[in-house]
C-alpha cells in the first residue's frame, strides 16, 4: 500500500518517517533537515520559527530521511527531539540550532526551567549554533548555558524584493497604525489599543490595524476605549499577503518588551515602515537610530514592564511629524542589513563548512 504523508497526520508521518529512517543507508552531499516532516509551503501562513524555515527550503530542500544536517530552531523543535538527536550523534551528523528568545520568569513564571530544558537539550548537542541577535545570545548564556561549540550571531532576514514600499503614501485621511504579527500575549494587545486611544487624542482620524492570533478577545476593551470603528481586525496572513497589508500603515507599533529578533520588524521596516518600540531586546538591535523611536521601560528577568501608553503614543507622534526622514531610514536599514540573500549565503557555508569538517573525521 502507498502511503502519501500529506494525506495523514503529523505523528503518522513521524512514524512513516522513523520507518524509513532506521535502516542505515550512505548519505552523501548536503541534505537539510528542519525536525519536521512537512515545512510549510510558499505562500502558506507562518509564525514565529517557522517562517525562517519556509525561507531556508526554498533554498535547502527539507529531506525527513536522508539528511547530513540537522537544522534545529528554539521556537519549533520536533516532538521527537531527543530521538533525533539521539539519531545525530550516533550517524555523526552534524547538528545546526537557531537560538530565538528563551524563557525567563517574567513571562514563563515557574514553567520556566521546564519550558527552557528542550532549548538546553538542542544547544549542547548543536555543532554550531546561530544566535538570532546579541540580545539572545546573552539570554541563552543566562538561562540554557554557553554553546559546546561554534555560534554566531545571525539576524533574521528579509526578502527586501518582496517586501517593498507602497508606490504611492497610504492614505492621508489620517495616519494608520500597524500593530503586526501574531498577539501572544495579553498585555501586547492591551498596550496597543491604549496607545493608539491617546494617539486618537492627537489624530482624531487615526485607524489601528491589528493582525495574527489573539489570546485575548479584543472588542471588550475597544468598546471601553471608545475605538468602535477605528480599529481592524485583520487576522493571520501569509508572507505573500503581508506586503500588501504593511503598505496600509504608516507606523508599525510593535508592544512586545525584550522580543529576541522579530521578523515582522524587519519586514516593516523593508516596506518603509518606521517602528515605535519598547527600548529593550534584539528589537534595538533591528531598528537602530535612525529607523524609528524605542521607548525606555524596567528591564529585567523577573517581570515584563512595558512603557506606558502615553510614552508610547507620544513616539508615535514624533516619527508621524518626521515620517518621510523614518520611512526612507527605515528601507534602507533594511536593505543593508537584512537582505535575504546574504542570509541564505551564509546558511550555504555554513552547512558546507559542517559537511567537509565530518569527512576529514
Amino acid at each position: 500500500m502507498k502511503v502519501e504523508p500529506g494525506r495523514v497526520g503529523p505523528y503518522a508521518r513521524a512514524a512513516w518517517r522513523w520507518l524509513r529512517l532506521l535502516p542505515p543507508r550512505q548519505r552523501r552531499g548536503l541534505r537539510v533537515f528542519y525536525g519536521h516532516d512537512r515545512v510549510p509551503g510558499p505562500g502558506e501562513p507562518v509564525a514565529g520559527g517557522s517562517a525562517k524555515f519556509q525561507r531556508l527550503a526554498s533554498r535547502f530542500p527539507n529531506d525527513p530521511t536522508g539528511f547530513t544536517v540537522l537544522y534545529l530552531g528554539s521556537t519549533w523543535l520536533p516532538r521527537d527531539l531527543g530521538p533525533l538527536l539521539a539519531l545525530a550523534k550516533r550517524r555523526s551528523v552534524p547538528v545546526v540550532v537557531n537560538i530565538d528568545g528563551v524563557a525567563y520568569p517574567g513571562w514563563a513564571g515557574e514553567r520556566t526551567e521546564e519550558l527552557n530544558e528542550p532549548y538546553r537539550r538542542a544547544l549542547r548537542s548543536a555543532a554550531h549554533v546561530l544566535y538570532q541577535s546579541d540580545f539572545s545570545k546573552s539570554s541563552a548564556d543566562e538561562f540554557l548555558g554557553a554553546p559546546p561549540g561554534t555560534w554566531e550571531v545571525l539576524h533574521n532576514a528579509v526578502d527586501v524584493n518582496h517586501f517593498t514600499p507602497a508606490a504611492q503614501q497610504p492614505p492621508a485621511e489620517g495616519p494608520v497604525l500597524l500593530l503586526g504579527g501574531d498577539q501572544t500575549q495579553a498585555y501586547r494587545l492591551e498596550l496597543g489599543l491604549r496607545t493608539f486611544a491617546r494617539v486618537l487624542v492627537s489624530e482624531p482620524y487615526a485607524r489601528l490595524l491589528v493582525t495574527g492570533r489573539l489570546v485575548s478577545p479584543a472588542e471588550p476593551l475597544i468598546d471601553e476605549l471608545g475605538l468602535r470603528g477605528r480599529v481592524e481586525l485583520v487576522g493571520r496572513y501569509s508572507q505573500r499577503e503581508a506586503p500588501d497589508i504593511m503598505r496600509r500603515a504608516h507606523v508599525l507599533l510593535h508592544t512586545k518588551v525584550q522580543d529576541p529578533c522579530p521578523s515582522v520588524v524587519i519586514e516593516a521596516m523593508s516596506c518603509g515602515l518606521p517602528v515605535v518600540y519598547p527600548a529593550s531586546g534584539g528589537t534595538v538591535e533591528l531598528v537602530g537610530e535612525e529607523a524609528g523611536i524605542g521607548v525606555r521601560h524596567p528591564t529585567g528577568w523577573e517581570r515584563d514592564k512595558p512603557p506606558a501608553p502615553e510614552e508610547l503614543a507620544a513616539a508615535v507622534l514624533r516619527v508621524l511629524d518626521d515620517r518621510p526622514r523614518y520611512s526612507e531610514a527605515a528601507r534602507s536599514r533594511a536593505v543593508d542589513n537584512f537582505d535575504l540573500g546574504p542570509w541564505l549565503e551564509r546558511h550555504g557555508e555554513l552547512f558546507n563548512d559542517l559537511l567537509v569538517k565530518r569527512q576529514r573525521r
